[in-house]
Parts: C-alpha cells; sequence; structure tokens
C-alpha cells in the first residue's frame, strides 16, 4: 500500500524532542512526530491531593489541550470544563507515567504533567505520552540536584504509538488523513523494557481478527522500541 507520505506500513513519521523548551518548567519539552507538535511540561508542587495526605507518596497527574487552530478548523477553548474526550487522554498520559514512576519514592509531592497541542496531524495523545516521559525525567533530575530526593522515582521509560489498518493493511504512526479513514485504530503504551501499560484498539467498520490484532501490537512494539532508543539516546 502507498502512503501518502511515502513511509512503508512499519515507518514512523520523523521524530524529535526538544528538551528545556519552557524556561520555567522543572522538566520540559517539545515533541514533533511529523507535523504532530507537542509542547509537554512537567511541573512540581510541593503537596499532595487531600486523599493523598499523610500517605508518604506522591502523585502523578495530567492535563492535555489543543490550541484552537491546532487542526484544520478553528475549536473552541474548553473554558468550562474539559471534554469527554479531553478527560480520555489526560487520565490516560497520567496512567501511562504513573505506571513507570515510584510514588513512595516521589515523596509527598505533586508531579503536574502538562501536554499542550500545538498542531495536530494524528496521535496527539501517544506524541505526548512519549514527550512528557522526557519531561518527567528532567523534572526528576532536578528534584536529585535540588537534593530533595535520594533515589530515583523512575522504574522504567515509557512510549507509546498509534497503529491501525488502512486498505486492508496493518500500519504504523498514523497520521489524521490514515485515522480517519482507518478500518480499525489501535493506540499502544509500552515501558522501555518491553511490557504493555495500555492497549485501545477499536474497529470502526467490520471488526478485526486475531491475526490482524497481532499484526497491529507488532507494529507497536517496533514503533515504540524506536522512541525508546531515541529517549533514551537524548537523557544520556
Amino acid at each position: 500500500m502507498q502512503r501518502e507520505d511515502g513511509r512503508q506500513p512499519d515507518q514512523l513519521r520523523s521524530l524529535s524532542i526538544e528538551r528545556g523548551f519552557m524556561q520555567h518548567a522543572e522538566g520540559s519539552a517539545l515533541i514533533k512526530m511529523g507535523n504532530t507538535h507537542v509542547i509537554c511540561t512537567a511541573s512540581i508542587e510541593e503537596r499532595v491531593p487531600p486523599f493523598l495526605v499523610g500517605k508518604q507518596q506522591g502523585w502523578v497527574t495530567s492535563e492535555y489541550a489543543m490550541l484552537p487552530r491546532a487542526t484544520h478548523t478553528r475549536s473552541q477553548r474548553e473554558t468550562r470544563g474539559a471534554k469527554g474526550r479531553t478527560q480520555e487522554i489526560q487520565r490516560l498520559i497520567g496512567r501511562a507515567l504513573r505506571a513507570v514512576v515510584d510514588l513512595k519514592k516521589l515523596g509527598e509531592r505533586t508531579l503536574w504533567i502538562d501536554c499542550d497541542v500545538l498542531q495536530a496531524d494524528g496521535g496527539t495523545r501517544t506524541a505526548s505520552i512519549s514527550g512528557a516521559y522526557v519531561a518527567v525525567a528532567d523534572a526528576i533530575a532536578h528534584l536529585k540536584e535540588k537534593g530533595k530526593i535520594d533515589t530515583d522515582p523512575l522504574t522504567n521509560s515509557i512510549a507509546a504509538i498509534s497503529v491501525g489498518i488502512l486498505k486492508d493493511t496493518p500500519i504504523l504512526d498514523l497520521c489524521y488523513s490514515e485515522d480517519s479513514n482507518a478500518e480499525v485504530d489501535m493506540n499502544i503504551v509500552m515501558t522501555g523494557d518491553g511490557n504493555f501499560v495500555e492497549v485501545q484498539g477499536t474497529a470502526e467498520g467490520d471488526p478485526f481478527n486475531f491475526d490482524q490484532m497481532q499484526q497491529m501490537i507488532a507494529l507497536g512494539q517496533k514503533g515504540t522500541a524506536e522512541i525508546t532508543a531515541y529517549q533514551k539516546s537524548l537523557l544520556s
């Protein structure tokens, strides 16, 4: 199958992550996956939510937003509260990062992850997770430099990618036009050592079979492994 940007079915879009993109955040990164661009920041707040007070552990949570003109047509700002899709994405980002942070070692503080989409061309939630990991790693390094923690709370790295089936062909890292026409859309979140944190898959038309699911998961493993290698080279 010929993809519109000339990529092979198992090929990622161009990937770049710029560390320290925001001046004031303890950790930040600008991630670009093709034409999807997301600013990810990790901010440290020296308190925890009420349900964790006195439990000698921290918390990791996330907020996600998209600029009004990140897409082909202007979308309204969510000034009256996050919509359902936004809530779903920010919960996914929070779950993904909590999977690789030891909350006891973090101490009684909150790590706020903010992911703001500057430009959207598919895969904004997966790009947010991959970029947020770099921001979180730098925020934790900041805590260690300041002497606020003795041991590293990061237990692993985390990366995410979209996969799908388009014209009966499993493909990796869908852009918007592919995602909007795909027969199946799936998001895969994996740790650096190859374990799954989350798999979200939906048939938009006909159901997909077990062999197709295995093919998509194999593509997701390949894609997240490549992102993980890039993250590690960036942080080393």
